[in-house]
């Protein structure tokens, strides 16, 4: 029965974190892979048509824990000054499901022969289900909030930019522009709204070069959500054109290794773990994999800060 109550508070915790606090976007180690997950100016950036899929599982071994799942394809047309993509996520905590299909578009403005500059949008629908058979009242701290099941189907709207070169990048991006609301519940004062909140990254990156078989490319993302900010800072190293491997440190989280190997000149292969620090490592670890796909010139091999 305590080992229930525990499982029960937990996902209390989870769920109203989801709802409250800052980060309600789904967390992701390999965003570097895929950076289109969190920027849709991205959309075309590989210079060829690119298919990812990823899962990731936190917190591996407790029943109710976050699950997310994302597939995302896209390619640059019109002699590549357009890039368009589409990107559908589906992200499960304790009694909350999320699903999502975004279409993203990009303008690329070549500024030289090795700088470009794209502008980006996306647009969506997510529909958000809230099954609450185990949590059937949430306390906070003014009102009893009576909580029954719900689903609520929106339109959700973001916006970035990518500069790129052959050694550098950098991204800046909103999610949720539009604040669509997900949950409206009656309490002891009224009625109370649950809204996205929108999210901006910032996003930058760089490639040292010491020899033919090792290159290192440090990178940087920022997260402001709510007036808080956070910071993943990573370290990566690829050896002799084919394995990428990382390090990563998350503000408030911990740390945490990737790695990703090209299979073939198409197909790579990529694998995150980490672990937390305090009360997050007590809950287990947690895994992200990915598989992806690239088709386009020959060229497109060479691999840069943009994890190509």
């Amino acid at each position: 029965m305590l080992m229930k109550n525990k499982f029960i508070l937990s996902l209390v915790v989870v769920f109203t974190g989801s709802l409250f606090k800052a980060q309600q976007d789904a967390q992701y180690n390999l965003y570097q892979f895929n950076q289109m997950v969190i920027n849709p100016a991205y959309a075309g950036a590989r210079n060829g048509l690119s298919t990812t899929a990823s899962v990731r599982q936190q917190w591996a071994g407790i029943d109710g824990a976050p699950l997310t799942s994302c597939f995302s394809v896209h390619s640059p047309i019109n002699d590549k000054n357009l890039g368009v993509g589409v990107t559908i996520l589906t992200d499960k905590i304790g009694p909350k499901n999320m699903f999502g299909f975004y279409g993203n578009a990009a303008y690329i403005l070549k500024l030289s022969k090795e700088w470009k500059l794209s502008m980006g949008f996306s647009a969506g629908f997510n529909r958000y289900q809230i099954q609450t058979d185990e949590i059937k009242m949430l306390i906070t701290e003014n009102n009893n909030v009576f909580m029954p099941d719900q689903t609520t189907n929106n339109l959700d709207l973001g916006t970035g930019m990518y500069l790129k070169s052959n050694d550098f990048f950098f991204g800046l991006s909103a999610t949720h522009l539009n604040s669509p609301k997900i949950a409206e519940y009656q309490s002891s004062n009224g009625s109370l709204s649950f809204k996205l909140k929108t999210h901006v990254f910032a996003t930058a990156g760089k490639s040292f070069k010491f020899s033919e078989s090792l290159l290192f490319a440090p990178s940087v993302l920022i997260k402001f959500v709510n007036g808080q900010v956070a910071t993943d800072l990573n370290l990566n190293f690829l050896l002799f054109k084919k394995l990428w491997l990382g390090a990563f440190y998350r503000s408030g989280f911990g740390p945490g290794f990737l790695m990703q190997y090209y299979i073939t000149n198409t197909i790579r292969a990529a694998y995150s773990y980490d672990t937390g620090l305090q009360d997050a490592r007590r809950l287990g670890g947690s895994h992200e994999i990915m598989i992806g796909f690239d088709m386009g010139p020959k060229k497109v091999k060479i691999v840069n800060p943009r994890f190509l």
